[in-house]
């Protein structure tokens, strides 16, 4: 559906919002199929009665008889019939609809109204549906509660059709029926079912209790007869199973059994029954899904009063899990003793009480060199065993502090073994508390670190000898702890920074970055820290002289066989040079990127009219050259559009574009934003900044509004374009640069300099190729291309589908004056998208009303906006004697460019001496 002046919204807000609505759709474009038949309100068509009675014609051929039946048959069912309008809001009620909503028959009713009768728990489900109806234009079916004014609350179920006049509005005819004795009757019948079957429930509960119980007992649970054949099963047996109670009676339960295990298990069954006792057997039996699993089948006779087995009762219990733990104990128990074998740790436990070892693995007895033939060693021996200098500190760090405290002990030690050899252990143990938190037991672990300990000496040595070999190396290498702490630095390091290795260790690295990098390197190195993950970054130190220098450095994490951190190794690398040598690089990248967050939503040049063909070819002829080029235009016309086809066309195409617009910046800064600035120049300058001047260098610098340069810039920059070098703000040493300048402005530049607000040499230096682009009022016929191009791009960002332009929204845009020129059309085309609900674009007339000075508005008489244009001009000639240009010309006293003035004379054919143009 379309968008247009008469278009239904999609909500019941927007429904109320056509209350008042009288606006032809006639000229909307909108295509929509009629339905063939009428609705009550279409023109002449009869009432909602009416029609009900011109339905049903065989009650009489007199209509206002008929019409008293069906009031009478409606007051009997209690229901009414309505019509309603969506876009007049009008509704028609039949009398016994005005009874049902209690609605005095005078007063019009109104969807405010009926809104506000809805129960409050009701209404947004009504407004949802209404909603919904209304925007997919389809029948409904709602039942809903009213409120009374007395308090009491009415049911109300409401049906109703959507049908479509002639003229497109849509409009709704239905029945609305009064439930509330039905609603009433179905819930005192529904109280009455439901007590009915509490007490057929409590009456059968007793009776399925028991075979509740049976069917759901995890067991399976059967009885057999006398002479042994099944007579009934449970339910768990028979899911498990996979078999009905007609499959598994008698002796159809055989076929779950393992046919290896069948003969075994019929042959124990037979027994139990001649013995006439309990029994049990072991067999396989088959699960639904086919898996054969362990189960101990047990069996009990029930005697009569004379002795007699009447009946055998039986349950089957699931043992394969219990015989596969047993079997994964053994198994773990194998595991674990050569695990210990492997990796050299011993289990061990010790009783508090006994003071005794109630465990002691087979690889402690190994690890300590006692024969296991000679039983669990004592106290004693094991106290011979440990290296007399270890001997009191494991008596006082291991069980004596465990036995009065029942805490947690690790240990190193060595022992010495009866052959003189020395070993290194690791015990860990852990105290064990009985049902009354006492500590009952230490359980632990004992590892052999020999190796391991052989190994750390090895490394000490290494790094001895590392430290050397570093300190010998030309190259800056740092080695760090694993959490970031200076551990050791080389010779070459130490002479960069001018400390000794112990100043080093103390000093932050905070303290050697420069200003500008330290919040940066912090972040990133704990980052990189935290992470254990390789860190490569780039940052200014602090070198001895004073002088900060660029540094690389690689921070490198040694990590030990479970993937921890160990250590950090850092070599750094000097890239001052290279730093130097990419400075003008890096100014051309962040010029750019400066130009890209700033730049225009424009693309390219959209424009097929004459007047712009003109400006394209004067772009193609120029740009291949360095002149430069005054671009001159009203705002908004798109000067710096033409500035990047004249650079994307020239030989400096591949170099930086710069924009400043000279508007923006104050003026106390324009100076340094243009030529930058050295450190201390002035306050605030930190640091040494290249200025647009030089980060354009090669390229093109496009200088916006160049009319508002002070007159102090405006001399430096007529230096630059003479001579073709400049000063940074604090230097006396001048630059050299090769710029391509582009100016444009929205001044009468000629008019500036007559008055003496603009250098006349700086003029004509900027002046060498004027470029005038026309504003869009003298561009009507690009508006449809302007109006597809930008309607597209914005329903693509907003993520909207746009297939048709009103004509009528056509014809308002191309018939506007644009004083905002293509950036006011922008925004305009933006607006629209944004609030549109449907697939044609629309532009609300009151978007485009322009409140104009007292002064300005039109006089009696003049009824076009050229007639207007004409009088301002002739009344600004006559006023200036036919001067054009200059402060006192009337190019001036309009704000217009004379450029501007002299084409709107020719093309109106205005006499600039003051002879009144001939009217039409």
């Amino acid at each position: 559906m379309t968008n247009n002046d008469n278009t239904v919204p999609s909500s019941l807000s927007g429904v109320r919002g056509l209350h008042d609505s009288s606006k032809d759709s006639t000229d909307t474009g909108i295509n929509m199929t009629t339905l063939p038949f009428e609705t009550p309100f279409s023109q002449d068509a009869p009432s909602p009665g009416a029609a009900a009675v011109a339905m049903r014609a065989p009650f009489g051929t007199d209509p206002s008889g008929n019409e008293a039946f069906l009031a009478v048959a409606q007051n009997l069912s209690h229901t009414g019939s309505f019509g309603w309008s969506v876009a007049s809001g009008e509704l028609h009620w039949s009398a016994e609809t005005f009874n049902i909503f209690e609605h005095e028959r005078a007063i019009k009713p109104t969807l405010e109204m009926i809104l506000s009768r809805i129960h409050p728990d009701d209404r947004d489900l009504v407004q949802q549906t209404l909603d919904r109806v209304i925007e997919t234009k389809a029948d409904f079916d709602l039942e809903h509660r009213l409120l009374m004014p007395d308090g009491s609350v009415k049911h109300l179920h409401v049906l109703a059709r959507a049908l479509t006049t002639p003229s497109g509005d849509l409009e709704f005819v239905g029945a609305v029926t009064d439930v509330t004795k039905q609603v009433q009757t179905e819930t005192t019948l529904e109280k009455a079912l439901q007590e009915i079957k509490r007490r057929n429930e409590a009456i059968r509960a007793s009776e399925h209790n028991l075979d509740l119980i049976i069917n759901t007992i995890p067991a399976l649970a059967w009885s057999a007869r006398p002479d042994g054949s099944a007579e009934f099963f449970n339910q768990h047996y028979l899911e498990y199973v996979g078999l009905s109670a007609e499959q598994v009676k008698d002796c159809g339960w055989t076929v779950a059994v393992h046919p290896d295990d069948l003969n075994g298990l019929a042959g124990s069954w037979q027994s139990i029954m001649a013995s006439g006792k309990r029994g049990e057997s072991e067999a396989r039996l088959r699960r639904f899904d086919g898996e054969y699993r362990w189960f101990l089948f047990r069996a009990n006779p029930l005697f009569d009063e004379s002795g007699n087995i009447v009946k055998w009762f039986g349950i089957n219990t699931d043992i394969e899990d219990r015989e596969r733990a047993e079997d994964a104990l053994r198994r773990s128990e194998g595991y674990l003793t050569e695990a210990q074998r492997l990796t050299r740790t011993g289990s061990w436990a010790w009783n508090v009480a006994t003071r005794q070892r109630v465990h002691w693995s087979q690889e402690n007895y190994r690890m300590f060199g006692f024969d296991p033939k000679l039983g669990l060693p004592s106290d004693e021996a094991m106290s011979r065993r440990i290296h007399p200098e270890d001997r009191d500190r494991v008596r006082r760090e291991a069980f004596p502090k465990g036995t009065a405290e029942g805490s947690r002990f690790d240990v190193e030690y060595r022992i010495v073994l009866p052959d003189g050899a020395i070993k290194h252990l690791h015990s860990v143990g852990r105290p064990v508390l009985n049902e009354l938190g006492e500590l009952a037991e230490f359980v632990g672990f004992t590892v052999d670190i020999t190796e391991r300990k052989q190994a750390e000496d090895k490394i000490r040595e290494q790094e001895v000898e590392l430290r050397k070999t570093l300190d010998a190396a030309t190259q800056y290498l740092s080695l760090l702890n694993a959490d970031g702490s200076h551990l050791y630095t080389n010779q070459c390091s130490l002479d960069f920074l001018g400390v000794t290795l112990e100043e080093w260790q103390k000093r932050d690295i905070r303290e050697l970055v420069h200003l500008d990098d330290v919040e940066r390197v912090a972040r990133e190195r704990e980052q990189a820290l935290s992470s254990g993950s390789p860190l490569e970054i780039e940052a200014r130190f602090l070198r001895y002289d004073g002088e900060y220098r660029w540094l690389f450095l690689h921070y490198k994490p040694l990590k030990d066989q479970l993937g921890r951190v160990t250590r950090w190794v850092v070599p750094a690398i000097d890239i001052h040079d290279r730093k130097r040598s990419e400075e003008r690089l890096q100014k051309e990248n962040v010029a750019l990127r400066e130009e890209i967050d700033r730049f225009s939503m424009f693309e390219e040049i959209v424009g097929s009219c004459e007047p712009m063909r003109q400006v394209l070819k004067q772009v193609a002829k120029v740009a291949p050259s360095d002149a430069t080029v005054l671009i001159l235009g009203e705002t908004g016309t798109g000067k710096e559009l033409i500035a990047r086809a004249l650079h994307r066309r020239s030989k400096r195409a591949a170099r930086a574009f710069i924009r400043v617009n000279c508007a923006a910046i104050p003026q106390s800064l324009i100076a340094s934003e243009l030529f930058g600035h050295e450190k201390g120049a002035f306050t605030g300058a930190l640091q040494r900044r290249a200025g647009r001047f030089e980060s354009a260098d090669g390229g093109t610098l496009f200088l916006d509004e160049i009319g508002d340069l002070p007159m102090e810039t405006q001399i430096a920059l007529l230096r630059v374009l003479q001579e073709r070098e400049f000063e940074r703000v604090g230097s006396s040493h001048p630059i050299s640069v090769d710029v391509r300048l582009i100016a444009a402005t929205n001044r009468n530049l000629a008019a500036s300099v007559a008055a003496g607000t603009f250098r006349q040499d700086l003029f004509y230096r900027l002046n060498v190729v004027p470029i005038a682009v026309p504003p869009l009022r003298e561009r009507v016929a690009d508006i449809p291309l302007l109006l597809e191009y930008l309607v597209g791009r914005y329903a693509r960002t907003a993520g909207k589908t746009i297939l048709h332009i009103c004509r009528q929204t056509l014809a308002r845009l191309t018939a506007y004056n644009w004083p905002g020129n293509i950036r006011e059309l922008q925004n305009v085309v933006e607006r629209a998208v944004i609030l549109s609900e449907t697939d044609t674009f629309f532009v609300d007339e009151s978007w485009l009303k322009l409140e104009l000075p007292e002064s300005w508005q039109p006089r009696e008489g003049i009824s076009t906006l050229s007639d207007r244009e004409i009088e301002l001009i002739e009344a600004a000639l006559a006023e200036c004697h036919g001067r054009i240009a200059g402060p006192s010309g009337a190019a001036a006293k309009l704000g217009i460019p004379r450029q501007t003035l002299e084409s709107k004379i020719k093309r109106l054919g205005i006499n600039k001496y003051g002879l009144k143009r001939p009217s039409s």
